[in-house]
Formats: C-alpha cells, sequence, structure tokens
C-alpha cells in the first residue's frame, strides 16, 4: 500500500512517532500530510512531554493552538540555550536604589502570553534604602517606588495571583503592595524581627506565613494580612529557615544559628484552623542544620545537610514526610529514604537546590555539583573563577550568580532517565572596577535578572531580555 492512500487516521498513527522538525518536514509533502502533521493532539502530547504544564491560554486570540504554542515557546528555549548578545538576548542595567538590594521576587506569572508582540516581565526589590521598588524588565525601567521608611527592608515575595508584593523590614512589619501601581494596601507589625517569609495555599485560599528572631510563626491571610494564627516553633531561637512542602501541606522551621536545635515539621492544616490544642509537628533527628530544600516534583521529600554528630563531617539525609492517622490522634512521620556523607572538605557556606525527586545540586565555593540522593555524584562544573552566591532551578534550566560578575546557563537534559546538566554560556556584569559581583540571580521563562553589588555600597539590577 503506498503512503498516498493511508487514511488521515492512519497518517495522524504513524506521524505520532515523530519528533517537531520531521513534522514539520512531512507537512511540506502534499495537502493530505501537512493535514495529519497538523493534528492538535500531535502538537499537545508534543507539548505535555516536553513542558508538563503548558498553558494554551497564555496566547493571543486567533493563536491558541498547540502547535504555534509549542514553537514559540521552543524558540525562546533555544534562545536561552544559545546565549548569543544581540541575537538572542538584550542586557540592559536598571539603577535607582541608594542602598543594597537584599531580595527580588517576580511581580509578573511566569508563563507569558505568545505571540502578543511585546513581553512583559515585572521584578520587585526591596532594599535597605528604605525602599520597595518594580521594575519592568524587558524596557529596563522603574514602574513605581514606595516612599522612603527609615527602617531598612530586609526580604520581599511576590504573590501574582494577587498581583502583590509582600515585603518585611528590620523591625518585623510586614506590608503588602500592589503589583501595579505600588500602593500599601494592608500592613501587620509582628513586633520582631523577621526575615523570613512563605506564601502558600489550601482550597484556592491563600495564606502567608511569617517566621520570626523569636522563634514564632505568625500565619495571616492574603491579601488582607489578617492574622489566623501565631505558634511558637522554636524555644529560644531565630528562625532563619522557613520553607514550604511543594503539596503546600508542610512547613519546615529551623535555625542555623544554634546548633543544637532540631528543624521542626509543622503541618499546614493546624496554622490556618487553629484549635486549643498544640499544632501537629514534629522534629527531624537531626541537629547542626546548614541548609535545606524539597525536592519540587515529589509531594513531600525534603533533603537536610547537617553535621554528623559521630564524624562532623557534612552530611545529606532525605526524608519523605507523611501524616499517620489513629482513632485519637494524628502524628507527623517522618521516614528516611537515604543519607550520604560529602566526601572532602567542605565549608559550611553551601547552597542547595532540588530538581525533580531525586537529584541535588550543591555549590560550595566555585563548584557546582550534581548528587543523586543516594550519594552518586553524577557532575561537576567548575565555570567560575570565584564563589557562588545563589542557584535558580527550574524545569529547563540552572543558572548559578558569582563573585566573578558572572553569571552561569546551564539546560537539563535527561541521560538514561536520569537529569544531566549541559553546561551553556556566561552572562557578564560589567566592570570590575565599578562593581564586586552578582549576589543573586531569578528567572522567568523569558528573562534573567542578576543583582550586582557595587562598590559604593549600593547595588544595581542587570536584566536579560529574550528575543521573541
Amino acid at each position: 500500500m503506498g503512503w498516498e492512500l493511508l487514511t488521515l487516521d492512519c497518517l495522524v498513527h504513524v506521524f505520532s512517532y515523530l519528533e517537531a522538525p520531521d513534522l514539520l518536514r512531512a507537512a511540506r509533502v502534499n495537502k493530505a500530510w501537512n493535514e495529519a502533521a497538523d493534528t492538535a493532539s500531535l502538537w499537545k502530547r508534543m507539548c505535555l512531554d516536553h513542558w508538563t504544564f503548558c498553558n494554551i491560554s497564555n496566547m493571543t486570540p486567533g493563536m491558541q493552538t498547540w502547535k504555534k504554542y509549542y514553537l514559540h515557546r521552543s524558540k525562546l528555549e533555544h534562545q536561552m540555550a544559545s546565549g548569543q548578545p544581540s541575537a538572542d538576548y538584550t542586557c540592559l542595567a536598571m539603577r535607582g536604589h541608594k542602598g543594597k538590594i537584599v531580595a527580588m521576587a517576580y511581580l509578573s506569572d511566569n508563563e507569558h502570553v505568545f505571540g502578543a508582540g511585546k513581553l512583559r516581565s515585572v521584578i520587585c526589590t526591596a532594599s535597605t534604602d528604605g525602599t520597595i521598588r518594580a521594575w519592568q524588565v524587558q524596557e529596563g525601567t522603574q514602574i513605581w517606588s514606595s516612599s522612603i521608611q527609615e527602617v531598612p527592608f530586609v526580604k520581599v515575595i511576590a504573590v501574582p495571583q494577587y498581583k502583590l508584593a509582600i515585603s518585611t523590614d528590620a523591625r518585623g512589619t510586614i506590608k503588602a503592595w500592589h503589583g501595579d501601581t505600588g500602593e500599601e494596601l494592608a500592613t501587620f507589625s509582628t513586633s520582631l524581627s523577621s526575615s523570613r517569609l512563605v506564601t502558600f495555599s489550601v482550597n484556592n485560599k491563600h495564606f502567608l506565613a511569617a517566621a520570626t528572631s523569636g522563634g514564632t510563626i505568625y500565619t495571616l491571610e492574603i491579601p488582607n494580612l489578617s492574622q489566623v494564627s501565631f505558634i511558637t516553633a522554636l524555644q529560644n531561637s531565630s528562625i532563619d529557615l522557613l520553607l514550604c512542602s511543594p503539596d503546600k501541606r508542610w512547613l519546615i522551621a529551623g535555625s542555623t544559628e544554634n546548633a543544637d536545635t532540631s528543624p521542626k515539621i509543622l503541618y499546614t492544616d493546624c496554622l490556618i484552623n487553629p484549635t486549643d490544642e498544640p499544632p501537629i509537628s514534629s522534629s527531624l533527628p537531626v541537629n547542626k542544620c546548614a541548609v535545606v530544600c524539597w525536592l519540587p516534583k515529589a509531594a513531600a521529600r525534603i533533603a537536610i545537610m547537617h553535621k554528623d554528630h559521630v564524624s562532623a563531617q557534612m552530611t545529606i539525609t532525605v526524608f519523605d514526610l507523611a501524616i499517620k492517622k489513629s482513632k485519637y490522634k494524628m502524628e507527623v512521620v517522618a521516614q528516611q529514604v537515604a543519607s550520604f556523607t560529602l566526601s572532602g572538605t567542605w565549608s559550611t557556606n553551601i547552597l542547595m537546590e532540588g530538581k525533580g525527586t531525586e537529584t541535588l545540586l550543591l555549590g560550595c565555593g566555585s563548584q557546582l555539583k550534581l548528587y543523586s540522593v543516594f550519594g552518586i555524584q553524577l557532575e561537576a562544573f567548575q565555570d567560575h573563577n570565584n564563589t557562588i552566591s545563589s542557584i535558580w532551578v527550574d524545569s529547563f534550566h540552572v543558572v548559578t550568580s558569582s563573585w566573578d560578575l558572572s553569571l552561569r546557563v546551564y539546560t537539563w537534559k535527561k541521560v538514561n532517565k536520569i537529569s544531566s546538566l549541559t553546561s551553556r554560556y556566561q552572562l557578564l556584569g560589567g566592570s570590575h572596577r565599578w562593581s564586586r559581583g552578582f549576589t543573586d540571580v531569578a528567572c522567568d521563562d523569558v528573562s534573567i535578572v542578576g543583582v550586582v553589588d557595587e562598590t559604593d555600597g549600593t547595588s544595581i539590577l542587570r536584566a536579560y531580555s529574550f528575543n521573541l
């Protein structure tokens, strides 16, 4: 039987084994092949296989097809993997803060509207100069700035669903800002310095957890910052670790300053539905905690780096969390998945991020290393000439910032079903005459923004916007 006699359904079945370049070539053969190669289910499968989650509504009217979504997003990822100056991206410096930038967060949604002409990324920054500011990344311009307050800000996070920026300062005053205008919408005072803010959602309601230097955690409702609960999580210890699990059921609160304090796991349902009973919680069987991260594709898998109490070597222990219910009570079960000791000399100033369910990225000094949760070193990169200051990880790429005044871009690939990285290129931050290095980096799907520490004690932003 000749190819020209195959029905449309048969052609679609055969084409389901092809990748995008082959489908595009097949579409040029004749009218029947073109119709089959344009079938929405083929392109939808490739989109979901490649990106897991795709929001096809983020296309302009008339362009809402899976094929166009795939081609637009693939083109953008190719440019982010290629990184050719001018051809793939433009770089702009954004200045305005009179102090150091201590935190930044994207106010805009991670997924952009493809085919709408101009892309729009908005990032929010907090500074020791007592201001919160918002910036349009592609244009390199400031959108708004709060009025100057005497107390320096220490943290800002974003809640894109509400178009909100939420900040806290050195006195523990939490404020909610309108992301478009900078209008101050709500205020809450914890009376204690609070530098850790985490948002989580339950049944489509959003909440804010704020940890304080007194070991307490306030749970506030978003957007009005009304208090829902108040608990003491750690006795006589400042909380400088506060992270929410991927399934939003758990918070981990810990202290890296107090070596004798074990990190505590808290059940979020008890924070938003307080009773007279103590909240359901449990201390994990580790101390001397250095850094913590969740594995983002697991419901509640957490990796904790700590010093082993016997060997005093840096150890990573991984737990899966669950609730055990009996007739009269509920309790936290932390099942150890793996534990391994890091060979060689490791400082306590280590960065750690998770990928998938079984991959850890570690930044120590100028090296970036990839480990499995079972202790197998998968890869090591020495692309920086100075200390790595921050790591950004998402499903497509990894970006590291360094005091050598560069950002390094890597992309993920699968090798025998194991996550692997490809080192791509560097983004430079300017002259060492005026700048000391990058202190932080953040990304969305069309831009990369780094914080540059200037020699005069201020900070600026370097924005790298990719063309579409």
